[in-house]
């Protein structure tokens, strides 16, 4: 009951920094998920695999990615040597301990009597002798950083403990660890539109003149507004703002690379930012644009604006290219060639979305990678996933006399109903100048 007072509370509440949760109420919602992903989530992935056994080994402040997921609300890091192992037992049921000093939450119970044991490893060893699995997943992985995290010491120490015939079981956990990882859950997807609906509003904020004044105002200004903006109302953020100006003169096309040299916002600027934030253990990123208004203008030029239209064409070919079971770089091409037809000169680079920003899953398209990506865009399309869907399309202004790039980027979800987007998109410039709600 108390944790559906906790959503109650988080759904019906307008966004005030007052209403962000406390860290108490965000712990029942972290162990809530880790339970219910646990529970509903894991057994399906291990069987779909074929895989019965699932040994996962870190240490304290060199942690295994995938470690940190399954982390205890209540737990910052891992604590010394910390061993789990998730099977499949005979009667097709899930079995979750720890092979460690402390227990690893309430799912992952501490079965090592270190009196009766001494060596932690010879205590692993001996629990899956005991179980006897048919394959053992173990965190190795040449595509997904995030599937890689068995360091050489603790694969090594491994090795030395395993009896020959249970060293030839051993099987990378690439398969499972992605499908962990990408795949979201019900209460993940319940909480995951209030998390992109408080990027947007902070980003309008800073899109706003409370916090820009034309002329004076940096790009950098900004960059560190939403930094301090994200500290105060008690949320982090996984990667550094960017904030950049395309304009009529004076201007380059925006380089991914480079710092654009040109910072001090002006009327008549096209300003755009790279920006997320990190809460109750999910990301969000999002990029939009916004046009600063000459003291003459109440709205931006209509070149611009059907710019902006271009690039929401560009995101609609993608996303109505969203097939399962096909790959990322299919869906790439397909999504790329629609766009060339049309007359666009659209690029793709979308990735998958949820523990991590730049999480694991299908890959679509790197900015320096337009022909496909090796790895991970080769991995399958599948439901209950989401992306950033990150693009941008060249875009010749007339009036400018130069290309500029519409660069857009949105949260998405897709499932057997098809593609949505979390919580909405950028269909319509945001204009400095105007008057804007203060979401303090």
């Amino acid at each position: 009951m108390k944790v559906l007072k906790v959503l109650l509370f988080l759904f019906i509440t307008n966004i005030y920094p007052q209403d962000i949760l406390k860290l108490k109420d965000r712990s029942i919602i972290i162990d809530k998920i880790i339970k219910e992903r646990t529970e509903n989530l894991l057994p399906k992935i291990l069987q779909k695999e074929s895989v019965d056994m699932w040994v996962l080994i870190t240490r304290e402040y060199n942690e295994d990615p995938i470690i940190k997921t399954f982390l205890p609300s209540t737990w910052l890091n891992a604590r010394r040597r910390t061993i789990l192992v998730i099977s499949i037992n005979d009667n097709k049921e899930l079995e979750t301990v720890s092979i460690s000093r402390y227990d690893f939450g309430k799912i992952f119970k501490s079965i090592w009597d270190k009196e009766k044991e001494p060596n932690q490893w010879k205590a692993l060893s001996d629990y899956i002798i005991k179980k006897n699995p048919n394959k053992i997943a173990i965190n190795i992985s040449e595509n997904y950083a995030l599937a890689d995290g068995l360091v050489k010491t603790d694969y090594e120490g491994l090795l030395r403990v395993l009896p020959n015939n249970y060293i030839k079981k051993l099987v990378s956990s690439e398969a499972i660890a992605v499908s962990w990882i990408e795949k979201r859950s019900f209460t993940e997807m319940n909480i995951y539109s209030q998390l992109v609906q408080i990027t947007h509003k902070i980003i309008k904020e800073a899109f706003s003149t409370k916090v820009i004044t034309p002329g004076i105002t940096s790009t950098d200004d900004v960059v560190w507004w939403l930094r301090q903006k994200v500290s105060s109302l008690g949320l982090s953020t996984w990667f550094h703002p960017t904030v950049d100006v395309q304009r009529k003169d004076n201007s380059d096309l925006y380089s991914f690379d480079s710092k654009s040299k040109y910072d001090i916002i002006y009327p008549g600027d096209l300003v755009h930012c790279d920006f997320g934030i990190s809460y109750l253990r999910l990301n969000t990123d999002c990029q939009q644009l916004a046009y600063v208004l000459k003291p003459e203008e109440k709205d931006a030029p209509v070149e611009l604006k059907k710019a902006l239209e271009k690039g929401n064409r560009v995101q609609d070919l993608l996303t109505e290219s969203f097939e399962k079971g096909k790959s990322g770089n299919y869906i790439l091409r397909k999504a790329l060639n629609l766009g060339f037809k049309e007359g666009l000169r659209p690029q793709i680079y979308t990735h998958p979305l949820g523990l991590f920003g730049h999480s694991a899953g299908t890959t679509i398209g790197m900015w320096d990678s337009q022909q496909g990506v090796k790895g991970s865009g080769e991995h399958l399309l599948d439901y209950k996933t989401a992306y950033a869907i990150e693009l941008n399309t060249k875009v010749y202004i007339k009036s400018w006399k130069k290309d500029i790039r519409i660069m857009l980027e949105e949260a998405g979800y897709y499932d057997q109903k098809g593609f949505r987007y979390i919580n909405g998109r950028q269909k319509k410039l945001i204009l400095i100048g105007e008057k804007t709600v203060n979401i303090q």
